[in-house]
């Protein structure tokens, strides 16, 4: 039973709050690659072309990330999950991954960046089916943190791996 010293947040008789099992009507709104709006990108995220689709391209960052001693703690497939609940998105797989030698001494120097590790690769296509590859830079934990720069440039050889297991 609700507390009635607590307001109902959600309103069912007005369309501008709805419970989360009850989304809004589709808007017509659609992601196409980086900067096709206009819009300037995130800062602290690096978004490229990938060779392959999503799959495939999230499957060898997979097989990248582990080679190169690095852990997968998770893949979520986004698509699937909307699937799951009776909605429809393009292919989206997330994958989270590190290494505590290399991320603890930043959480070490700033307990926020827990928040932003382990790390994260999104391989996603577009509303034209073309599949692309975003990843927080080490910028991220400079500008969102206060990261000293230097203990951030430790993570910087991880983009380029990511780069390369998705290029042809």
């Amino acid at each position: 039973m609700s507390d009635p010293k607590i307001p109902d947040l959600v309103d069912e008789t007005n369309d501008e709050s709805f419970p989360a099992s009850d989304p809004p009507e589709w808007s017509g709104t659609h992601a196409g690659p980086p900067g096709h709006d206009g819009a300037a990108p995130a800062a602290g995220l690096r978004t490229i072309a990938s060779a392959f689709p999503v799959d495939e391209a999230i499957a060898r960052v997979e097989r990248a990330v582990t080679a190169a001693g690095m852990k997968v703690f998770v893949r979520i497939d986004q698509a699937a999950e909307a699937r799951a609940v009776g909605l429809t998105m393009r292919p989206a797989v997330i994958l989270v991954f590190g290494n505590p030698k290399g991320g603890t001494p930043l959480m070490v120097a700033r307990p926020t960046v827990a928040i932003d590790l382990p790390l994260k690769a999104l391989a996603w296509e577009d509303d034209q089916g073309e599949p692309w590859l975003t990843y927080n830079t080490p910028a991220l934990l400079v500008q969102r943190h206060g990261v000293d720069a230097k203990l951030a440039a430790t993570l910087a050889p991880v983009g380029n791996l990511l780069e390369k297991a998705v290029r042809a």
